[in-house]
């Protein structure tokens, strides 16, 4: 019986300091719920997407993702919207700055939705909507959330580029997708790359 009111002691003060630790940091922590559709204006689709690139861009010069995610979060779900609701944009109705934030949205959703929209975003390079760049990265990013190597080496995790399929030949893929070589985008993450 000792054993069991000790146990119950020592979970209640784990318990309590979670709580107040989480309630003292709650400004840190932004929970923003499932991506819902909303309704958008097909014909206002072009402004929608400027609004999205232009904050997608802004969040991300900031570097406080927490701070933004609510933002962040609301711009995937217009372009989310956009596409249900409205068909996959080309450039024959957007240009090429609105196209990328259709990629933007996309990307930095969870991944049930990149993995969903993927074949949208490979029909549009195959179209040359978007550059086979933005299907490298996105490409790489789902790999990774799958748990797989990734193909281009775009990736980081944790300080480190992501595991890498077959990295002695990485440049010559990179370079069919409009890539610089690994080791020049690595320097900008203070990365060293060892193809063994």
């Amino acid at each position: 019986m000792k054993k069991i009111k000790v146990f119950l002691i020592i979970l209640l003060s784990l318990i309590s300091i979670v709580s107040i630790f989480l309630y003292i940091n709650r400004d840190k922590f932004t929970y923003v719920g499932s991506v819902d559709y909303v309704d958008v204006d097909c014909s206002k689709k072009i402004e929608i997407l400027n609004e999205v690139y232009k904050s997608d861009q802004k969040i991300r010069r900031e570097n406080n993702l927490i701070k933004n995610a609510k933002e962040d979060h609301r711009n995937q779900e217009l372009v989310i919207s956009i596409i249900e609701k409205c068909g996959m944009p080309t450039l024959k109705e957007v240009n090429q700055k609105q196209m990328n934030a259709i990629w933007l949205g996309l990307q930095h959703t969870e991944y049930k939705y990149r993995k969903k929209y993927f074949p949208l975003i490979e029909k549009a390079v195959k179209n040359g909507d978007l550059s086979k760049e933005h299907y490298a990265l996105m490409k790489d990013r789902i790999l990774m959330d799958e748990g797989k190597p990734q193909i281009y080496g775009s990736q980081i995790k944790n300080g480190k580029l992501y595991d890498l399929d077959e990295p002695e030949t990485v440049n010559e893929r990179r370079q069919k997708m409009g890539l610089e070589p690994i080791e020049d985008y690595l320097k900008r993450f203070n990365i060293t790359f060892d193809a063994n």
